[in-house]
Formats: structure tokens, C-alpha cells, sequence
């Protein structure tokens, strides 16, 4: 069954060979504002991982990796869901120093995903991770972190609007920054996707922090795995996408657990038998870096500055029936 949502009176914004060509400036673009707003260099990354190595982000913990056994290896393989583990170790494996990092292009596939408007089982992100000092784990280093990506964004749009005369999406530079329990104590009988909506209305730009937590109402705003951000130092970037009317999550990102946080987060999420996985006890073994990273959204991001209405615009994937009706009977054309 469709879930799109076909905003009343919309009109694909260019033409799909111009919107070729505006993808291909974002994504040229953005990546060098960001690499020279973090100090990122590029590096490959894999497009599957060993099952057994526990580098596979487990997300929310339900959902299912698509695997493949290698018979030439001799082990099973799992297409990542995103590369949240493996930078850290490459960060290590490349000789990374602190306040130098990586971005790579991340490509998943999340099988049992909801497609709607800006969900597709296709995902396709700029993954960064960088190097830094334990002093640097605190809120104040994540803020400054969010303010330069924020800063890379506004940057790349203001440039696509130079390029793109007919392209004039707005995008809020400062950034509102609040925790989800302060979201949950301003708006208690809202649902968290609406708290967002109505954060996102009044501010423009949010970073909605400590993601992954219990609240005092006994519920979570949202999952996030117990093994990679530091539930007290992470959060979503979200902009108000005034084409859908409602947030819209561009980055999911944050400062990655030390020993103690990972041991304190398997134990209260009941995974404290990944500890004997070969990425764990490289961490609680302290051999590996400390840093902090995350992911954006690279449809995402291209489909908020060219005013898309649906991720179908800006990215292969596939549809159901009652989707791709709908988009052709509104004149949108899906890739």
C-alpha cells in the first residue's frame, strides 16, 4: 500500500536532465565544504562485511541485514546498513591522527525499511568519522561540530541557488539545539515525530540531541544501537522542508562511545553479549581511536535544496505499483 504524500499543486522542480545535473553539483560540491569544514579526507569503503565481525550497524536491533555466503571465502557476507563501526576501524588501520578524519560514499540496503516520501530501501550517505581527544567528548565539541556541517549545507545551497536560478530553498544557518526530554517536557502529549514537526516549524534548523535514551515518560524518542554514539553526546540534524511541511532528518551523528559508555549501553539494551565480538573487544580493550562521526543523507540532502516531494526523484530505488501510480498520474517522475 502507497504512503506518498503528493503535496496540493506541486510541479517537479526541473526537468529530469537538469536534475541530473543538480544532483552531480551537490554532491561535488558538498563534499569539499564538508572535508574542509572537519578536516576529512576521502577513503573506499565496503559494501559488505563479515556476519561474525560485528561491524554491521544493528540500527534499532529488528531489522534484517540482507546476507550472501562467499564460498571462496568460506564465510557469510552481510550488505552493511550503514558504516558507523567500520570507520573507527579504519581510522586506526589508516593511521588517522586526532583531529584529522574520513568521509566516504556509503551505499546500503535496508530491506525492511517503510518507503514513503523520503524512505527507500536504498541508502545512500556521505559517512564521515574523525580522530578526537578524550577532552574533546562533551557537548560544546559536538555543537561546534553540528554548527560547521550545518555551515557546509547553507554554503553548498547558497551555491546550487547561483547555478539554479529557479531553485530558491531556504535553509536556516543557525542551528536550535535541545535534548530530547526537553522536546518531550515542551510538547508531553505530542508523538515524537510531532514534537519534531513542531520544534522544526518554530526553529528552522534543529539539532535534537541524546537519542537512544529512556525518557522520564518511560518511552525512547527513537532507537539508536548501544554501540557506536554515546546516547548523552549524539542527535539528529532536522530542517523544516517546507515542501512536505514537516522535519525532515538530514544527519544522524554524534561522539562514539568510550569503554564505559559501550559497556553501560550494551548492559541497558541487553546486547552485553556483543562484548565478545571482535570490534567490541578492540574498544573495551582501548585499542581503538576515539572519535566522533556520523552520516548525511546524500538524497536526502539533494532532494531538500532542489524542492523534491519525493526521494523517488533524486535516487533509483524501487517502488510498489500503488506508488508509481500515483507519481505518474502527478506527473513526477520517479527514477
Amino acid at each position: 500500500m502507497s504512503k506518498v504524500f503528493l503535496p496540493q499543486g506541486y510541479k517537479t522542480p526541473l526537468s529530469v536532465y537538469e536534475m541530473q545535473r543538480a544532483i552531480e553539483f551537490i554532491k561535488s560540491n558538498f563534499q569539499t565544504n564538508l572535508c574542509n569544514a572537519l578536516n576529512l579526507r576521502r577513503v573506499s569503503a565496503p559494501l559488505f562485511v563479515d556476519e561474525n565481525s560485528g561491524l554491521n550497524d544493528n540500527l534499532n536491533g529488528h531489522e534484517r541485514p540482507v546476507s550472501f555466503d562467499i564460498p571462496d571465502v568460506g564465510v557469510n557476507a552481510q550488505v552493511v546498513h550503514s558504516l558507523a563501526k567500520w570507520k573507527r576501524l579504519a581510522l586506526k588501520r589508516y593511521d588517522f591522527n586526532v583531529g584529522k578524519g574520513l568521509v566516504t560514499d556509503m551505499n546500503a540496503i535496508r530491506r525492511d525499511e517503510e518507503v514513503d516520501n523520503i524512505h527507500s530501501i536504498y541508502v545512500d550517505q556521505w559517512d564521515w568519522e574523525k580522530v578526537i581527544d578524550r577532552k574533546d567528548r562533551n557537548v560544546e565539541y559536538l555543537k561546534d561540530a553540528v554548527r560547521a556541517i550545518v555551515g557546509a549545507v547553507v554554503e553548498t545551497n547558497d551555491a546550487l541557488g547561483v547555478a539554479f536560478p529557479s531553485l530558491h530553498t531556504h535553509m536556516e544557518r543557525e542551528v536550535f539545539f535541545i535534548t530530547t526530554q526537553e522536546l518531550e517536557d515542551m510538547y508531553p502529549d505530542l508523538t515524537p515525530k510531532e514534537r519534531e514537526n513542531a520544534i522544526c516549524k518554530a526553529h528552522g534548523t534543529v539539532f535534537l540531541m541524546q537519542i537512544g535514551k529512556t525518557l522520564r515518560s518511560g518511552k525512547k524518542h527513537d532507537g539508536r544501537a548501544p554501540d557506536y554514539d554515546d546516547w548523552d553526546l549524539n542527535g539528529d540534524i532536522l530542517l523544516w522542508n517546507e515542501v512536505l511541511g514537516q522535519s525532515f532528518e538530514i544527519s544522524s551523528m554524534g561522539i562514539r562511545v568510550d569503554e564505559e559508555s559501550m559497556t553501560r549501553q550494551l548492559k541497558l539494551a541487553g546486547c552485553e553479549d556483543r562484548a565478545s565480538l571482535p570490534f567490541h573487544k578492540m574498544l573495551l580493550n582501548g585499542e581503538l581511536p576515539l572519535t566522533m562521526g556520523g552520516g548525511l543523507g546524500q538524497s536526502r540532502i539533494c532532494m531538500f535544496m532542489i524542492g523534491a516531494c519525493h526521494i523517488g526523484e533524486v535516487q533509483v530505488s524501487i517502488w510498489d505499483k500503488d506508488t508509481q501510480d500515483a507519481c505518474q498520474k502527478a506527473g513526477i517522475q520517479l527514477l
